[in-house]
């Protein structure tokens, strides 16, 4: 195909007259279409994807960042246009609204509802009761479980160090006799080249603030060498080289030891631990270090006061300076970026405080963290006015992947009113996902019963279904009331998949309600979604995995089971949601797989009556040695093969589940992926090309799905 380039010929037009050029005829002539482009022109002649609906009752839905859908730019003609449903990505969740004190903030929800409600879109609530994205602070503080006064509350270690050399860095020094350290496979190996008195050769660890006189520590780590012997660890004074504590002796053998042993800090300005190694000649591997207290909890619980509880959802970012360091908030998250590298204390960020803490308390601090590459943050006290230290905690190991970190110390001067990060010597970026900073104070209460626990929490979810229900005013009247209930595998064997629990998940980062509530807490929730509802509602049970090839099915099959359990009491569960986030397989046997299964989800799920929705809809793309393939890789001919199995999908749907059980289907992702999102980043699984720059062949097997004829239609 041929096109003139009028553009082009006016361009030159111009130049020939501001040039007096004697010629001014304009120049025309013709040039090929790039044939990226002429794949793409079909997708012009569809219409937009609602139009294609034949029920006025189907919902055909999209997952929305609710904060920007507010703002009713863009995207919303776009998403207003082609559907006639939004569903909130993270604005409807628990975590979202909840604060630390149980107090909840619905301003984000009612101006997304209100905003779909004056474009005459439904709304599709997600969720009302999930295991992930909770406040865990706030409910566990409801449950603690504190011992009766003179019973046996166990141990608590309260870690000073806490090393597994894991990231390549280590705040670990030494000098002496030509020995020489180096961390190799998350190992640090100290090598000692020949037998001199002890403490000719030693390696320490250095601590801003002193370990506490009369305080017994513990000291555990994992050791072997190359020949047998043995190293003393201590406590010293850097000032004075004095002793101010000797640990028992470490033995050393060729073979992998937990060692354990322990000592009483006995001197002034214990700041500096170490280990004498002159007499051992070869060389010592250590795996992991810890030096801790250990507290006995008895009869009392010790109950955070915070001084700083910051997860950064406001936007509010940390004062700081130094070295053309700069900082942000992104999706939640602070970003500290330090250019080069400096001196530590040449970069810094701090939070300023009215008021000084209090000099001899201890203090704690804890955050979620990571980096961009491997090294140490530095987290501390300060007089602001004299910029004089007053408590350091032990560094911070950055690695690039999440971690959760505790550390304490005590302020050790007067005037100390800021909380400061040194980082002037990392180059790169610190991610802080949360940061807080508090005290502990003592407290005596007594022991929750199961049952006392399971009436507070069902008193919490109530809290929280009727201030949703308040919020969203009868405009939301389908809801995901439970999402995402069921583990992955039968660990009790009573032949049906185990509901999601702290003993087959991670409770540090989750709540899981049912553990509390019971194995029928499903009907707990449907229950006070219908009691706090002023109209009628459909309730659907969502989850992932229900076209699973790998176990023919076995998640669904379960969950069908459990429904049925659920619902003996009398309880009705209006529907279920099937998440599908698909990938598209290039090898052919594989995807075939993935298809006959999917088929016979369809086939199942229209077995049991109710309502069907596919629920978050998006695809990936797969190559044959099962690696995901990002955007700028998939080639035209593979994008035409997603487009393929989303016109499969959504023809098998409608093939499949009978009219009158067809909810509907939500794309979950409309445009491709960011490559620094948090979700399938970098992948191409949208209908649209990313900022809705334009549609991809996707759309058009989506469109061509809905009317029900074969992609593609429009060529």
């Amino acid at each position: 195909m041929k096109h003139t380039s009028y553009i082009l010929g006016a361009f030159l037009l111009a130049t020939a007259t501001l040039t007096s050029c004697v010629d001014d005829t304009p120049l025309s002539f013709e040039v090929d279409k790039p044939a990226s482009i002429v794949n793409m022109e079909y997708l012009n002649q569809y219409d937009a994807l609602k139009t294609y609906l034949t029920d006025p009752n189907f919902k055909l839905g999209v997952g929305v960042d609710a904060a920007t859908y507010s703002q009713q730019g863009f995207m919303n003609r776009v998403i207003n246009t082609n559907f006639n449903e939004v569903v909130a990505g993270n604005a409807m969740k628990y975590a979202s609204v909840v604060a630390n004190n149980g107090s909840m903030d619905f301003s984000n929800v009612s101006s997304f509802v209100t905003a779909a409600k004056e474009a005459g879109m439904s709304v599709y609530g997600h969720t009302l009761v999930w295991h992930a994205q909770q406040n865990l602070r706030y409910l566990n503080n409801l449950l603690v479980d504190i011992p009766i006064p003179g019973g046996d509350g166990g141990v608590e270690q309260i870690i000073s160090l806490q090393e597994d050399f894991e990231t390549g860095y280590s705040a670990m020094n030494g000098w002496g006799n030509g020995s020489s350290r180096q961390i190799v496979d998350g190992a640090m190996e100290i090598t000692n080249p020949s037998v001199v008195n002890p403490w000719e050769a030693q390696v320490a660890y250095d601590f801003g603030t002193p370990f506490e006189i009369g305080v017994t520590y513990y000291l555990s780590l994992r050791v072997k060498g190359t020949v047998e012997g043995s190293m003393s660890p201590q406590f010293q004074n850097p000032n004075t080289y004095s002793s101010c504590g000797d640990f028992q002796s470490v033995p050393i053998t060729t073979e992998w030891a937990d060692v354990k042993v322990s000592t009483t800090c006995v001197g002034e300005n214990a700041a500096r631990f170490l280990f004498s190694l002159g007499a051992y000649a070869g060389t010592i591997y250590i795996d992991e270090i810890s030096i801790y207290q250990e507290k006995e909890q008895g009869g009392e619980m010790m109950i955070p006061q915070y001084v700083t509880d910051e997860d950064f959802s406001s936007g509010e970012v940390m004062n700081g300076w130094g070295n053309n360091s700069s900082r942000q908030v992104v999706d939640g998250v602070l970003e500290i970026t330090n250019p080069a590298a400096a001196n530590y204390w040449d970069a810094q960020a701090a939070i300023d405080y009215a008021e000084q803490l209090e000099p001899g308390r201890m203090y704690y601090t804890k955050m979620r963290v990571k980096g961009s590459v491997p090294g140490l943050l530095r987290v501390g006290f300060q007089n602001p006015e004299t910029y004089g230290g007053c408590g350091d905690f032990s560094p911070i190991e950055l690695t690039t992947d999440w971690v959760e970190v505790t550390r304490n110390t005590t302020i050790s001067a007067e005037n100390a009113k800021r909380f400061i990060f040194s980082f002037g010597d990392y180059a790169g970026t610190i991610y802080i996902d949360y940061v807080q900073l508090y005290w502990e104070k003592s407290l005596n209460a007594i022991e929750q019963t199961p049952e006392e626990k399971a009436d507070t929490l069902t008193w919490a979810l109530n809290n929280w279904v009727a201030g949703m229900m308040t919020a969203t005013d009868g405009y939301v009247t389908a809801w995901d009331v439970v999402n995402e209930p069921l583990s992955g595998g039968d660990g009790d064997g009573d032949g049906l998949y185990d509901l999601q629990s702290a003993t087959n998940g991670d409770a540090t980062t989750n709540f899981y309600w049912q553990d509390y509530l019971g194995e029928n807490y499903v009907r707990t929730a449907v229950r006070l979604a219908r009691e706090n509802s002023t109209v009628p509602l459909k309730l659907f049970v969502n989850d992932y995995n229900l076209e699973s090839d790998w176990d023919d099915n076995g998640k669904l099959k379960s969950l069908i089971k459990w429904i049925e359990r659920w619902e003996e009491d009398g309880t009705v569960i209006d529907g279920i949601g099937t998440q599908m986030h698909v990938s598209y397989y290039l090898d052919p046997t594989t995807q075939a797989s993935k298809q006959a299964a999917i088929t016979k989800m369809f086939e199942l799920l229209a077995e049991t009556g109710k309502l069907i929705k596919i629920s978050e809809l998006d695809m990936g793309i797969v190559d044959t040695n099962g690696k995901d393939i990002l955007t700028p890789a998939v080639t035209d001919d593979q994008a035409k093969g997603m487009a393929q199995f989303y016109h499969f999908i959504i023809k098998e749907y409608l093939r499949l589940i009978p009219a009158t059980q067809r909810y509907g289907i939500t794309q979950w992702a409309a445009t491709d992926s960011d490559t620094d999102s948090g979700w399938r980043a970098g992948q191409p699984i949208g209908l649209w090309t990313l900022n809705y720059e334009s549609r991809k062949h996707a759309y058009g097997g989506f469109a061509d799905g809905l009317a029900g004829v074969a992609y593609p239609s429009k060529q």
